[in-house]
């Protein structure tokens, strides 16, 4: 593991802050293209009006908008402290684009998985020690796309520094990444976890509107009851690798008894 990329001579903060600029100018342009298309236009409007009731809770406004400066510090700090050693202009084979945003996005969600998982809910082993943290999450049972950003401090800080970390480590081992790959996993990362909390229409049936309303109601399961499964945020692979998957039905922990069906004499 090298730990010399964190040196002064490699600290690229014009990198960082072109990234910065990017991944907020990006979405922000792209929602008045994306709502040409009459599935997202759908579900903007059914979000905003969501939104706006939520706007008439007198705890919701106060707790999003802690949450929104303490996520915005911690972007900030990610982009000052980490990124700016983790990242490069040269140009890199046509392939190796695709391949480190994959492990990027795959290395982040599988301790996404074991955090939310152990930490935040009950994993199957007894309580994690921030569930009292991510209780206030799990208040919104039927989120809409703002309430991805109803959160506790706590948690949008450990959300966003485990992202910030996981660049950080396989920048360690495995060199600088493009500045282009960082910009395309950073914004995957935030429309992931943000889309995972749309409202959609239930008879989107073709694709990609299919899948994207697959993983938005996959999260809704999750967020239906505290003792739901789906942990991972980016896809679901590693609660189908490890058991959680979770399709409303629930899911099996280890010290669970199952009962064994009597045998027919």
């Amino acid at each position: 593991m090298d730990t010399s990329i964190f040196s002064a001579e490699n600290y690229q903060w014009q990198l960082s802050l072109i990234t910065l600029v990017t991944v907020l100018l990006v979405p922000f342009l792209a929602q008045f293209i994306i709502k040409l298309v009459p599935t997202f236009k759908r579900t903007a409007k059914i979000n905003h009006e969501a939104y706006e009731q939520r706007q008439t809770l007198s705890y919701w406004k106060p707790i999003v908008n802690r949450s929104k400066i303490w996520g915005i510090a911690a972007q900030l700090s990610i982009f000052a402290f980490i990124l700016p050693f983790c990242m490069t202009a040269e140009a890199q084979p046509w392939w190796k684009y695709p391949l480190d945003i994959f492990i990027i996005l795959m290395f982040y969600d599988f301790f996404y998985y074991l955090v939310h998982r152990f930490l935040f809910h009950d994993g199957g082993f007894g309580p994690g020690p921030l569930m009292w943290v991510h209780a206030v999450h799990h208040q919104r049972r039927n989120p809409c796309r703002e309430d991805s950003a109803y959160l506790h401090p706590i948690e949008t800080c450990a959300g966003l520094y485990l992202y910030g970390a996981s660049i950080g480590v396989l920048a360690m081992i495995m060199g600088d990444f493009n500045v282009i790959t960082i910009i395309i996993t950073w914004i995957a990362f935030s429309e992931i976890n943000l889309h995972n909390h749309d409202l959609m229409e239930e008879k989107e049936q073709k694709f990609p509107f299919k899948y994207l309303k697959y993983m938005s109601f996959m999260h809704h399961v999750h967020h239906a009851r505290f003792t739901a499964g789906n942990f991972a945020t980016i896809s679901l692979f590693y609660d189908w690798l490890f058991g959680t998957y979770d399709v409303g039905e629930g899911w099996k922990r280890p010290n669970d008894k199952k009962a064994v069906e009597p045998k027919a004499s």
